[in-house]
C-alpha cells in the first residue's frame, strides 16, 4: 500500500488531500505540531476507512528533521508522495518595507529549509522505485510580489525556484513535482475557522473548496501534468501572466 506524508496537516486542504489519497488506497501519515488535533483528525479518517497515522513534528526545527523522518519511516514507511503546505501563526502578510530579517528567516526555514531536508530524506526511495510525487500548495504571492502582502511570498518564491529545478532533474526518474498556487481563502482552513469564530466576513478574494483543490492535486500527479497550476477562477489573471493553466472545477 503506498503512503502519502502530509506536512502541515490541518482542517482545510490538508484534510481533503488526506481523504482523497486515502480513498484511493494510500496510507496517510499526518504531520504537524499539535498532537491532540492530529490524533483527532487521524481518528476521523479511520472512521472513513482510511489508514491514518498521527506523527507530531515541529517543521520549524529543521535540525530535527532526521529524527522526524525516522519516525515517519518506522510508523508508515517511506512516503511515495510528499504533500508539503505548512502554515504558522507568525506567517502574516506585511508591507515589503516592514519585512524584518527575523520574519524572512522564519518563513524560509518553514517553507524551504525544512522542505528541502525532507525531500533529501525521502527522495532516494522515490528515485529507486522510479515513481512518486512531491506536491505543494501555496499562495499566489509566490508568483508575483503584491503591495502590502509581503511576508511568506519571498520564501514561497524561493521554494518555487527550488522545485522548478528539481522537476527538471527528476524527469528521467519519473518522480512528479507539482505546484498549486491558490488565490483564495480555503474553506474550513484554520484561518477560515478563526474568521468565523470572530464573526468576521470572508475577504473579497473569496473561498476555495478544499475538496476541489485536493482533486486537482490528485489529477496533476496521476496524469503527470501540469507541473504548475493557479487556482481557483480568481487565479486566471495570474495564470495568464505566468502561463499557468487555471484551475477548473469541472
Amino acid at each position: 500500500m503506498p503512503t502519502i506524508a502530509i506536512f502541515g496537516a490541518g482542517p482545510g486542504l490538508g484534510r481533503s488531500v488526506a481523504e482523497k489519497f486515502g480513498r484511493e488506497g494510500y496510507t496517510v501519515a499526518l504531520v504537524a505540531r499539535n498532537k491532540d488535533k492530529l490524533e483527532k483528525l487521524a481518528k476521523e479518517l479511520r472512521r472513513e476507512g482510511i489508514t491514518a497515522h498521527a506523527i507530531p513534528g515541529d517543521l520549524m526545527a529543521s535540525a530535527e528533521i532526521g529524527k522526524l523522518a525516522t519516525h515517519i519511516r518506522e510508523t508508515a514507511g517511506d512516503p511515495d508522495v510528499i504533500y508539503y503546505a505548512p502554515t504558522s501563526p507568525d506567517m502574516t502578510f506585511v508591507p515589503a518595507a516592514e519585512l524584518t530579517p527575523e520574519a524572512i528567516e522564519a518563513n524560509t526555514t518553514l517553507l524551504l529549509t525544512t522542505f528541502a531536508a525532507l525531500v533529501s530524506e525521502f527522495l532516494p526511495h522515490m528515485v529507486a522505485q522510479k515513481s512518486g510525487a512531491i506536491l505543494t500548495a501555496q499562495g499566489t504571492t509566490a508568483l508575483q510580489g503584491t503591495p502590502r502582502m509581503s511576508g511568506p511570498g519571498p520564501a514561497m518564491a524561493a521554494q518555487r525556484n527550488y522545485l522548478q529545478a528539481l522537476q527538471k532533474e527528476l524527469a528521467p526518474s519519473n518522480v512528479f513535482v507539482g505546484r498549486l498556487y491558490i488565490s483564495a481563502l480555503i474553506e474550513h482552513s484554520a484561518i477560515h475557522q478563526s474568521l468565523q469564530a470572530a464573526g468576521k466576513s470572508v475577504p473579497s478574494i473569496g473561498l476555495a473548496s478544499p475538496d476541489k483543490l485536493a482533486e486537482k492535486l490528485w489529477a496533476m500527479q496521476k496524469k503527470g501534468r501540469p507541473h504548475e497550476a493557479a487556482a481557483p477562477a480568481a487565479g486566471k489573471a495570474l495564470a495568464r501572466l505566468w502561463r499557468l493553466p487555471p484551475f477548473r472545477s469541472s
